[in-house]
This record gives C-alpha cells, sequence and structure tokens, in this order.
C-alpha cells in the first residue's frame, strides 16, 4: 500500500503542488489556476521535468528506486507493442507510423530500427530535440519535431501515444482519441492510467502531500470512455494488455479500424 502512495507521490497532480514557470520563480496558486493543462505540461516537460524524465527514459543510472521502477513499467509498455508488432502477418517494414507524445524517443526509434517510416512528435521541445538526437545516434532515420496533439496533421498506418493521455482531463479526452484515429488508416495503440476505485483512492491520497516532484496534474481514465470513443471513431479493439509496477499502471489498447 505504501509503495503506491509513494508512487502518487511522484506522479500526483500540480493541485497539491504550486508549478513554477522558471527554475527560481514560484507561481501563485490564483494564476496556477487560470493555466491550462496544456501549457503547464509544456512548460514543466521543457524545463525540470525534461532533466527528471531523459534520466527515466534512459540507462543513467542517476535514478532513485521511484524512479527506476516507473523506468521498468513504461519499458513494459513499450515491449508489449513492439511484441504486438513483431507477431503481426505483415510486416511494419515500409509502413508510416505517427508517434503523438513521443519522449524521448522510446517507442519511435525501435519502431525506425525494424523499417517503420516514423513521423513523431511531442509538445515538448526539449523532448523532441532528444528524440531526434538519439535517433541520430543510433543511425535510424525520421521525423521527429515539436507540436501538441492536437495540431498534429497527416494519414498514417499506424498511430500511437504512449502515456500521454494522464495529461488530459476527461472532458477532453472523447476529443483527442477521434483526432488521433483521424490521423490512422488502419491501426491505433494508446495506453492510459485506468480510472478503477482503488486507484482513484490512491491517488486522493498522494494529493494529500504537497511534494516537489508533483509538478503537472495527472488523470486518471474511465475505460468505457476510451473504448466508447474508439467505436465512435469507427475502431474496434483487437489487443490488449495492462502493465501494473510498484510505481506504474498503464492500460494498453491496440484498435483497429472497421
Amino acid at each position: 500500500m505504501m509503495k503506491q502512495v509513494i508512487f502518487l507521490l511522484a506522479i500526483a497532480g500540480a493541485s497539491a503542488f504550486v508549478p513554477t514557470v522558471g527554475p527560481n520563480k514560484p507561481q501563485s496558486i490564483l494564476s496556477a489556476t487560470s493555466i491550462d493543462d496544456k501549457t503547464e505540461v509544456r512548460e514543466y516537460f521543457n524545463t525540470e521535468g525534461f532533466n527528471r524524465w531523459n534520466k527515466i527514459y534512459s540507462e543513467s543510472d542517476e535514478v532513485n528506486s521511484v524512479q527506476l521502477d516507473i523506468r521498468t513499467g513504461h519499458d513494459q509498455t513499450i515491449q508489449k507493442i513492439l511484441n504486438w508488432i513483431s507477431e503481426d502477418e505483415v510486416s511494419i517494414k515500409g509502413k508510416t507510423v505517427c508517434d503523438c507524445g513521443c519522449g524521448v524517443g522510446s517507442l519511435a526509434i525501435p519502431l525506425a530500427q525494424m523499417g517503420a517510416k516514423i513521423s513523431a512528435s511531442d509538445i515538448s521541445d526539449a523532448m523532441s530535440t532528444e528524440a531526434a538526437r538519439r535517433a541520430k545516434e543510433v543511425g535510424v532515420k525520421g521525423k521527429f519535431y515539436t507540436s501538441d496533439l492536437e495540431s498534429v496533421k497527416g494519414s498514417y498506418d499506424t498511430v500511437t501515444c504512449v502515456d500521454v493521455a494522464i495529461h488530459y482531463p476527461d472532458e477532453k479526452m472523447s476529443e483527442m482519441i477521434s483526432h488521433l484515429c483521424s490521423l490512422s488508416k488502419d491501426r491505433v495503440m494508446f495506453s492510459f492510467a485506468p480510472k478503477t476505485w482503488y486507484y482513484v483512492f490512491l491517488k486522493k491520497i498522494g494529493e494529500l502531500f504537497p511534494g516537489p516532484s508533483k509538478t503537472t496534474r495527472a488523470y486518471l481514465h474511465e475505460e468505457r470512455i476510451v473504448r466508447d470513443a474508439l467505436t465512435k471513431a469507427g475502431f474496434e479493439v483487437t489487443r490488449e494488455e495492462m502493465t501494473a509496477t510498484n510505481f506504474y499502471f498503464s492500460r494498453l489498447l491496440e484498435a483497429k479500424r472497421v
């Protein structure tokens, strides 16, 4: 129980922490409430959030036990996607993939190594730049650029969005999924933190304790809403997985156009 509470202290939202707009400039609680989630997330992942999560999404030893466990959970989700793609009858080689919220390229880069034509974006310029650097370092090609999810355009065989929904409130969820589906000719792979009574309870406990790492809001989502949005967009869930470590939980869905 205490381990899960510690996790929530690591990710719970800004409702329990006053975010910053600069390295040494605390923001007032009143003005913080007027900043939308998108702005909050962009600023965080371009500053201290980038430094923290760049270490988590790497092989750096400069992580604590909680961060190491989150790395393990995220890596498991990525590996499940790669396993699905490896099991497909049709190779991903030569197929177009749009990775929305690519972070430092944890999924986009191995997909490019498998032969996919990658277009990867992130709301954080620091993140997308790091993803491009990592891709160049291992000798793979891909388009890495800075964009919020809603502004991504194009048509792709597969659209992926992993561990991004935690930054979207419930009222934006259906719209977000609809947009992702509009980009896909065939398949969407999407992960989110499921809203269950247990996770909601733990999150509420975590929000009681302010901590320096709580700088963006964290949203859990009802699985029914996610599935309904996929269905409304003309997609059917074909595969699903759940990853749960001590400090990380994520529902992963693959949905295909019907």
